[in-house]
């Protein structure tokens, strides 16, 4: 699907706030509340839009304790390794990567015993062979 200047600007509108009315969109981009009413319903039927989510506070997520988790897999086991690790809300993002490393977890967890808890439980997973994990103590630079 093609997105418009108007469909981009709807995204980033949404961007800043999930929750904005028709009218309030309609409003900002200078276009009638049907109008905008169509382009949304086009980019949810299209499945540019795949769902509205809540964004956290920087606040309350500098509150979580977050770290890097690289693992070494059995390559025959990673689905179904990334399949136990969705189970987990404090997995945030699993990434496939290049190097010595076949993936990178991201994971969260309010305290330290819970994230190491977590840190356990993805050594046990069958076909995991190794990690290494670091914590993250600041973020320098979020685009």
């Amino acid at each position: 699907m093609q997105l418009t200047v108007k469909d981009q600007a709807l995204l980033t509108v949404l961007g800043q706030n999930a929750r904005a009315s028709i009218t309030d969109i309609a409003g900002q981009l200078n276009i009638s509340r049907s109008t905008a009413q169509k382009r949304l319903e086009r980019l949810e039927q299209s499945g540019v839009i795949d769902g509205y989510t809540v964004r956290l506070s920087q606040s309350y997520l500098d509150k979580e304790i977050r770290a890097h988790v690289l693992i070494i897999v059995r390559a025959r086991d990673t689905a179904a390794i990334i399949g136990k690790m969705k189970k987990y809300d404090e997995i945030k993002t699993v990434y496939s990567v290049s190097g010595q490393f076949d993936l990178i977890a991201e994971v969260a967890a309010m305290d330290i015993s819970r994230l190491d808890s977590i840190i356990d439980q993805i050594i046990e997973i069958d076909g995991v062979e190794r990690t290494e994990s670091s914590i993250i103590l600041s973020t320098r630079l979020k685009k």
